[in-house]
């Protein structure tokens, strides 16, 4: 009898302490040091989304100076050095720091809830990965005040000019190198959260998508972040200590830096666009109210994307002088990986085919995400063959195909993320007509800015030109209030999200959406602490035969 009764007992004693030092734990660090002391994983993706939001505004003011200059010919507010400035930092905070943070602040946000895991692997690391963040970002701006400006070489800082610049093409290497040491950890922790801390009975084969999108996209960071750093640091030695590698008077090859950049760019793409590819296959099956059509094949062509992203790096240099077999084998590469792309596109559309839709804020974005990510990526299909790109390359045309798959691609996958895990954050529900008002805004203004760009890129107009011929005007003109009010439509969301926050339009429930996977089985809004004992195997096997993965 006692030997029954008796683990009762001390289960009942240690659960009751478990709770209090749960209770302790959440009510130790208040104020400030909660946030600079994070180590929690809801904290610290907090952290990071709004970050990313800060950079994304930053980046976006940016680009309203740039389009500003560009309304009409002729120069009206930047001498051309400051425009070029403007260009190249638009460029590194967009990428570095708002849509690669965004993507992790929501890894660390939702993996640990996707998956069932207490927190993630390395706690105390998270904190370092994110906090490296905004002394890069205060570098970048502070290089703007530096004498000689920031750095002015377009964001992929080609030498020679990057060899040229003064102090503030050094601040610049030291950012990248502090984003990329950040990038790396957060991604070890990524990579290690994935593989070790899954919930009994969820397999490899059985995550969601978001969670094989992020274990593939960090093991592609791993594998370049430290190629971009090699790079920049060879910038470096050729600025300050005498290294010829790109300086062809000392018998360097400055087409070796592009070499290295893109063997790094290449991948990086696909690192700001597979999280998206994640976030819109959990959305558009919760709103179709079907499992995702194809989720093995989904898994491979994420691999296969990986994988083939290392093999077309050149396709950005078809006019440097490159041997034809070489422009053979990149075009043909290039092509290539439009097939699991597109794999993707017709997985999305036949998981929408005869389900019952509907079109919440979130599935808006998504099948925004999904029409116009196609038209990036046909684009791009136009661009990898290599004697139409000959004509195209360093045009408007360039521009338009990458704003297509970074903005209506990245930027609108992660507005609908928002939208979509918004109430388990918060506790709260967003408003239905603002989310909408803000979609139809966004879709309508992005493409009276960046439709035109595709025009101007075929009638021959440069890129990262303060100043252009007379022929050009109506299109730059139309581009440019496009912009103004893509970018207005965006405070229109930050009101959404902070209204939110304090209330919204009243409270969420645990599934607002009625969608099967993990994060949903904790409440609203998610405690501090969740999955500390892990979830049920009964409830793991649950949601996945809802997903049709059991």
């Amino acid at each position: 009898m006692s030997t029954t009764a008796n683990p009762t007992i001390d289960l009942g004693a240690g659960h009751h302490d478990h709770a209090h030092d749960h209770d302790h734990d959440h009510h130790t660090l208040t104020g400030w040091r909660r946030w600079v002391y994070a180590t929690n994983h809801k904290d610290i993706g907090t952290l990071y989304l709004w970050f990313s939001f800060a950079m994304f505004i930053t980046g976006g003011l940016m680009a309203l100076g740039i389009r500003a200059e560009l309304f009409t010919p002729g120069l009206q507010f930047w001498q051309p050095e400051f425009f070029n400035q403007l260009t190249t930092l638009h460029g590194v905070i967009m990428v570095f720091g708002a849509i690669m943070p965004a993507f992790t602040g929501l890894a660390n946000w939702m993996l640990p809830l996707m998956l069932g895991a207490p927190d993630m692997a390395f706690a105390r690391m998270n904190n370092w990965s994110f906090w490296l963040l905004p002394p890069a970002a205060l570098l970048l701006i502070i290089s703007l005040f530096v004498p000689g400006g920031a750095a002015a070489g377009g964001w992929t800082l080609y030498p020679p000019l990057s060899l040229q610049f003064g102090m503030g093409m050094d601040l610049a290497i030291f950012a990248i190198h502090l984003l990329g040491i950040s990038s790396i950890m957060g991604s070890i922790n990524i990579i290690t959260t994935i593989l070790n801390m899954r919930a009994p009975g969820m397999t490899l084969m059985k995550m969601p998508m978001f969670a094989w999108t992020a274990l593939i996209t960090n093991y592609l960071l791993v594998a370049v972040a430290p190629v971009l750093a090699g790079a920049v640091t060879m910038l470096l030695t050729d600025r300050h200590f005498g290294t010829h590698f790109f300086k062809a008077v000392g018998g360097g090859d400055p087409v070796l830096f592009q070499h290295i950049f893109w063997f790094f760019g290449h991948p990086e793409v696909y690192i700001m666009a597979l999280p998206a590819f994640g976030v819109v296959s959990q959305i558009i099956p919760t709103f179709a109210r079907k499992p995702l059509f194809g989720y093995h094949s989904m898994v491979y062509a994420t691999a296969s994307i990986a994988i083939l992203s290392f093999m077309v790096w050149a396709h950005h240099m078809f006019s440097v002088g490159m041997p034809a077999t070489a422009q053979l084998f990149f075009m043909f590469m290039t092509m290539l990986i439009a097939v699991p792309t597109g794999v993707k596109v017709f997985n999305w559309i036949a998981t929408m085919w005869q389900g019952s839709m509907s079109f919440e804020t979130p599935m808006l974005f998504a099948v925004g995400f999904v029409c116009l990510f196609t038209v990036g990526g046909f684009s791009g299909l136009v661009l990898s063959i290599a004697p139409v790109d000959t004509q195209m390359h360093d045009t408007y045309y360039v521009v338009a195909h990458f704003h297509y798959v970074l903005v209506a691609g990245a930027l609108f996958s992660l507005f609908g993320a928002v939208y979509y895990w918004l109430p388990k954050w918060t506790g709260n529900m967003y408003s239905e007509r603002a989310g909408k008002f803000h979609f139809w805004w966004s879709m309508v203004w992005f493409n009276v800015t960046f439709f035109p760009m595709h025009f101007l890129g075929l009638a021959g107009m440069p890129r990262r030109i303060p100043d252009y011929p007379l022929q050009f005007t109506d299109f730059n003109a139309i581009a440019s209030v496009g912009a103004f009010c893509f970018g207005l439509g965006q405070l229109f969301f930050l009101y959404n999200v902070i209204h939110t926050i304090r209330g919204g339009v009243g409270k969420a429930p645990a599934n607002p959406w009625d969608s099967p996977t993990l994060e949903w089985e904790v409440p609203s809004p998610a405690p501090h602490h969740t999955w500390e004992t892990p979830p049920d195997e009964a409830l793991v096997k649950k949601g996945l035969a809802a997903q049709a993965l059991e």
